[in-house]
């Protein structure tokens, strides 16, 4: 399976509104619940109505399209992460998967990542 590193820091926060969102942004996932509406985009995009924000997060992407059939494929790559002592953010679209983890593990991850027989592109 093929991981491709997704360029940039990026930043997990928390929103009042989408008004300041800039959807047009090449990185923006938002999720709306209940309790809350998140945001996960580069930290550059980061919009002024942020309620709390982590800063210093990199991204993966699974290459190609994930049929819904699929099973196991997050709980894998975050074992793999969570036996080097990793701890992620996971983000999944229609399409496909995104893990993200700490600057500072981002180096490590990926190692761990590529032991494990991932294929880790740039």
């Amino acid at each position: 399976m093929e991981l491709k590193v997704i360029d940039g820091a990026f930043t997990v926060c928390k929103v009042e509104d989408i008004s300041g969102v800039d959807l047009s942004a090449a990185f923006c996932f938002i999720g709306k619940t209940d309790e809350e509406l998140s945001l996960v985009c580069h930290t550059a995009d980061v919009p002024k109505s942020t309620v709390v924000r982590e800063d210093g997060w990199r991204a993966f992407r699974i290459e190609g399209v994930l049929d819904f059939s699929l099973i196991g494929i997050l709980s894998k790559l975050s074992a793999v992460l969570a036996a080097a002592g990793i701890g992620i953010y996971a983000l999944s679209t229609y399409n496909t998967d995104y893990i993200l983890v700490k600057e500072e593990n981002f180096a490590r991850a990926r190692s761990a990542l590529s032991a494990a027989g991932y294929t880790v592109k740039d």
